[in-house]
């Protein structure tokens, strides 16, 4: 009998924690910007991932000097799936155990069926990947009729205090204002889906524990980056390569070794965030990519020019640890670049501040004369930020798992991506000077 059926499995709430034979119940993790697998909450400092054995094992085998660089990897978890008499599904993690969880198949082909095989697709295991090429929008958008039939019925138990609002291909604002990024639920969604419909012959899944590394921040501003000049993996078909190339020679991939692949930056004069997802990088030319990059270094009032230095260094010392990994490739890797949305002017309400009394046709007020120079970005401490490698289910170096193909020196494709960003925002810096 499968251990998920013997323990008791039900809604938990958001501070569930395991005591005795009781699971943790796990959440979509509210500030899931990109990527197709579902990451979900485990408790205020982790999140947990569908597991994938070379991910798994690439994070057990990490150099020391890209510890700094990359989430910290906390183990596996056992992950019961369980429906509800109200239509509702439950993920719950237990503390795992060898051989309870069934181990994750590394087949080449099953991360990404084209579109056509989507019908299919839906009944295939495929944890931590995407199932079918869909098309833009929110998450709560249908794509395709199987999926909307396919969809459970979602219990959010977590959210933000902070509406996040998606802006569509038109660069204009949707009406609909939701309690967590909508790619979040998007994936969400679509794992349950994939999960439901393996429920009779699959009942526990094994899952990653990674560092939530936004939990140092108050208002997280995330944004991912697909790095690199090639995403295919060495074991991918001619069919899987050939889409990707196609994807990359698009994208600003090929001419900047990087693409935007989502975002979400806090708007200091709505109270709100703004959302981008993959579709609207795939789309952009250079100077989109930099327009975007502008954005989500703007919080709607100005540019925080504060960011330039603390984000360069960080990328500049990246680079630094990467051209000294040999052998390694990081192929369809992403970066997420996270600084805080909290405004870094003393603390300074928003409604209290100068621009936010001009608009209103007030003078700049008592408070801003008190403050004297503290209304100035470059006055405060200097702003918390970080830059983090995620996803490496197609990573690979001399010597791991046995990998028939073995590449000579550092990953230029994410070298050359890396330094497309730091020349943009090079430049950048010295036009708002």
């Amino acid at each position: 009998m499968c251990v998920c059926q013997t323990m008791e499995v039900g809604k938990y709430g958001k501070n569930a924690t395991r005591s005795g034979d009781r699971g943790v119940l796990l959440e979509p993790f509210i500030h899931q910007v990109g990527g197709h697998s579902s990451m979900m909450r485990y408790d205020d400092h982790t999140v947990c991932k569908p597991l994938i054995t070379r991910e798994q094992r690439f994070y057990e085998s990490l150099p020391p000097e890209m510890k700094e660089f990359t989430p910290e990897y906390k183990g596996v978890v056992s992950v019961c799936f369980e429906g509800d008499s109200d239509g509702y599904i439950n993920l719950v993690a237990y503390p795992y155990v060898e051989n309870e969880a069934l181990e994750q198949d590394d087949l080449p082909e099953r991360d990404q069926p084209r579109r056509k095989h989507s019908r299919r697709s839906l009944h295939r295991s495929s944890s931590g990947t995407e199932h079918k090429e869909e098309k833009p929008g929110l998450a709560s958008d249908s794509t395709e009729s199987i999926q909307e039939t396919k969809s459970p019925r979602v219990d959010l138990h977590i959210h933000s205090d902070v509406p996040f609002q998606m802006l569509d291909g038109n660069s204009g604002l949707s009406s609909e204002k939701i309690s967590y990024n909508p790619w979040s639920l998007r994936c969400h969604k679509q794992q349950l889906s994939r999960m439901r419909s393996e429920s009779k012959d699959r009942k526990l899944y094994k899952f990653l524990l990674l560092e939530n590394v936004v939990h140092h921040f108050k208002l997280p501003c995330v944004l991912d980056l697909k790095m690199g000049t090639r995403q295919h993996g060495d074991d991918a078909s001619e069919e899987k390569a050939a889409r990707q190339m196609k994807k990359c020679e698009q994208s600003t991939s090929a001419t900047l070794g990087v693409r935007v692949c989502g975002m979400q930056v806090y708007q200091l004069d709505t109270g709100h965030y703004l959302c981008r997802n993959k579709y609207y990088g795939r789309g952009l030319s250079i100077e989109g990519f930099r327009n975007a990059l502008y954005q989500y270094l703007h919080n709607g009032i100005e540019l925080r020019k504060d960011l330039f230095e603390p984000v360069l260094a960080k990328l500049r010392s990246l680079k630094a640890v990467l051209e000294r990994q040999a052998s390694y490739r990081f192929y369809s890797s992403s970066l997420l670049i996270i600084y805080d949305g909290k405004d870094s002017r003393a603390g300074t309400p928003l409604e209290r501040r100068p621009e936010a009394r001009l608009k209103r046709g007030e003078g700049p007020g008592p408070e801003s004369l008190q403050e004297g120079g503290s209304s100035e970005p470059g006055s405060s401490a200097q702003p918390k930020v970080d830059v983090r490698m995620i996803d490496f289910a197609h990573s690979t170096f001399k010597g791991f798992r046995d990998d028939p193909t073995v590449h000579d020196g550092p990953d230029m494709g994410y070298v050359f991506g890396l330094e497309s960003l730091i020349n943009i925002m090079e430049q950048m810096r010295e036009e708002d000077q």
